[in-house]
């Protein structure tokens, strides 16, 4: 049997590619790599300081809970004290602080889910002309 060798086909989206043909097939538990991980917990004070200081940002409880709960997570599987990532945010200017937070939430992100960054993958030439205007 011979085997016909296609020529590389650019890869149109941010995803990796699988080999079909592989004899172990790809582990799917990266993807769901937070899912299955035990609860992390922090004492009620340094709860209650990061989600003040989020709260006096965003002016709203429920969006300084999330930010507080996720700047925490990443903190520390970060192996980041919580406290000395809330005294790097206060250092931050303002108008750079959504910046900054994102960066810091990506350290804990897969690639294909990083926050605040546009991803256009480049789309194949031929899907683009099959698709009708």
């Amino acid at each position: 049997m011979v085997q016909t060798q296609y020529p590389e086909i650019p890869n149109p989206t941010n995803l990796s590619r699988i080999d079909t043909n592989a004899v172990n097939p790809p582990q799917t538990d990266k993807f769901f790599n937070n899912y299955f991980d035990f609860p992390i917990s922090v004492s009620s004070n340094v709860d209650a300081a990061l989600v003040a200081y989020f709260e006096y940002i965003a002016e709203n409880k429920e969006s300084a809970r999330a930010l507080a709960s996720a700047v925490i997570y990443t903190a520390i599987k970060q192996g980041i004290d919580p406290m000395s990532a809330l005294d790097e945010f206060k250092k931050i200017p303002q108008g750079d602080l959504n910046t900054y937070t994102a960066l810091f939430l990506n350290f804990e992100r897969i690639g294909t889910s990083f926050l605040g960054i546009k991803n256009r993958p480049q789309r194949n030439k031929y899907v683009t002309r099959a698709i009708l205007p």
